[in-house]
């Protein structure tokens, strides 16, 4: 199960390539751990790691005809974590309902409670 949760989280952060993996299975174990088993929010952490280390190594640069911006392709990163976040959010949303039920009222035509009601006989 293990194992199948660590491949769930590549296929979402698009880490597949096993010859070129960006992060090995113990760095998405913890994201894991960390969330509570949870898939999608371990894809948002991973893919926020992701975008750090972009930051810190890519960086911007132009010489000549090459161009990188790793700061633009860390930006895409968050966005993407932020839309795997939404989708745990709305997965765990999904998951309370029935949570509260509506449930029809007997009425004996007393009235509502705390009514003050009138008081025969005195």
């Amino acid at each position: 199960m293990a194992s199948e949760t660590v491949d769930q989280v590549r296929l979402i952060i698009a880490d597949t390539d096993s010859s070129n993996q960006l992060l090995d299975d113990s760095q998405i174990a913890s994201f894991l751990a960390l969330t509570g088993g949870n898939v999608r929010l371990a894809a948002a952490d991973a893919l926020e790691a992701i975008a750090v280390s972009e930051v810190l190594v890519a960086k911007k640069i132009q010489t000549q005809h090459l161009q990188t911006d790793g700061p633009a392709v860390a930006e895409s990163l968050r966005k993407l974590a932020a839309t795997q976040r939404q989708l745990a959010r709305d997965e765990a949303d999904a998951g309370d309902e029935g949570f509260f039920d509506v449930v029809d009222t007997i009425s004996d035509g007393s009235g509502p409670e705390h009514t003050n009601r009138p008081v025969w006989g005195l």
